[in-house]
């Protein structure tokens, strides 16, 4: 029966975490990649063993790479992500790196997507081969609008990210821009609507704005039909697609914590439960656990109320945090939870967060954790 693999993206290489079924006894690989900044690494669930990894390699650039064998070999992709060539006159774009993949639905075997910074949403049919851009976004006439102007955004670079697709409908899809804010499409990318109606946009002129905002990471239910959450620069925040209006959840957390993080976990049967790390995002924004005290905070009943996890966790002086793609969780029964931090920890947590255990010390920063069951 296969086991549980946790691919741990870093800025030095691809490290993957192996266990049976039972997650009593865990394994490190040598790291793939190693030296390179691997942003994100994703198995497709559609056949347990078709490996992509969003790579910047020193030689190569901004690049993908795909395994068909469960992580023994790699391939470069034939034509990586890249922007359609500028009209006569006009400047270009490149993307500068690959920031989040996502495998497309369960009834389109082969289809990826991918989000870039510079903003951009590509896709490929050939299970990551050849990537070609999604003109409805990327030529969208309004799309400055909605990121800024090059050089504007977040410290790191605006970028596209969380691309969701709908489990029941494969022509629906779901992106956050860091900054622009939550963005949808019902045809497969075509045309796209601002979906951020309740968000709170606290740097904003208008509060009110249809777009601006900054989703930090956005998770639609797997299994449950239109449910989605989403950790903001402005609080934790649910959408029910009856309601279509964003209502924030994180004014239930406790005052001292706040709910300002940048990873969103929900739990892959119920869609009442989810999870969070808060960071400090006080006054200077200093993105440290909050006092030095890292915790998890999960909710049972949609955000009404929130339980402090931090049982095996740090007590006191770590100042570490954890990234928008670097918290995750297993299918299994009780669910599996994993996060790296930026000082290059991995812990877990095999009954949903009542009890944290580190599987790994000293790897480089980590930037994306993904926990799979592989064929």
């Amino acid at each position: 029966m296969a086991g549980i693999r946790v691919l741990v993206a870093t800025r030095k290489g691809l490290f993957v975490l192996k266990s049976g079924r039972d997650r009593r006894r865990w394994s490190m690989d040598a790291p793939r990649f190693f030296g390179q900044i691997v942003h994100h690494a994703v198995l497709d669930p559609r056949d347990g063993r078709t490996l992509v990894a969003a790579v910047r390699a020193g030689h190569l650039g901004p690049t993908v790479f795909r395994s068909t064998d469960a992580g023994r070999a790699w391939r470069e992709a034939r034509v990586p992500p890249a922007f359609a060539p500028a009209p006569a006159g006009r400047q270009g774009e490149s993307v500068g790196h690959v920031f989040w993949l996502a495998p497309g639905h369960a009834d389109e075997p082969g289809r990826w997507y991918a989000g870039t910074s510079p903003p951009g949403l590509f896709t490929s049919d050939d299970g990551g081969e050849s990537w070609s851009p999604v003109a409805g976004f990327n030529d969208h006439p309004d799309r400055r609008r909605w990121t800024g102007e090059p050089g504007e955004g977040p410290p790191d670079g605006a970028t596209l990210h969380s691309v969701n697709v709908d489990p029941f409908d494969p022509a629906h899809l779901y992106i956050g821009l860091s900054a622009g804010g939550v963005f949808e499409s019902r045809d497969r990318g075509a045309t796209w609507t601002p979906l951020n109606a309740g968000c709170d946009a606290e740097f904003l002129p208008d509060p009110n704005a249809p777009y601006g905002h900054d989703p930090h990471c956005l998770r639609v239910h797997p299994a449950v039909r239109d449910v989605v959450y989403q950790q903001n620069h402005c609080g934790i925040y649910r959408l029910d697609r009856g309601a279509n209006r964003w209502q924030r959840i994180g004014r239930n957390m406790p005052r001292t914590v706040g709910d300002i993080g940048f990873p969103m976990v929900l739990h892959p049967r119920d869609p009442d439960t989810a999870w969070v790390f808060p960071m400090d995002g006080t006054s200077v924004w200093p993105r440290t656990a909050v006092g030095g005290r890292p915790a998890v905070y999960g909710t049972r009943d949609a955000g009404r109320s929130w339980r402090r996890l931090d049982k095996g966790l740090p007590r006191a002086q770590a100042w570490h945090t954890v990234k928008r793609q670097a918290m995750g969780a297993d299918p299994l029964d009780p669910v599996g939870l994993y996060f790296g931090t930026t000082s290059g920890e991995v812990w877990a947590s095999f009954d949903e967060g009542a009890q944290w255990h580190c599987l790994c010390l000293h790897l480089p920063h980590v930037y994306a954790v993904e926990a799979a069951c592989p064929a």
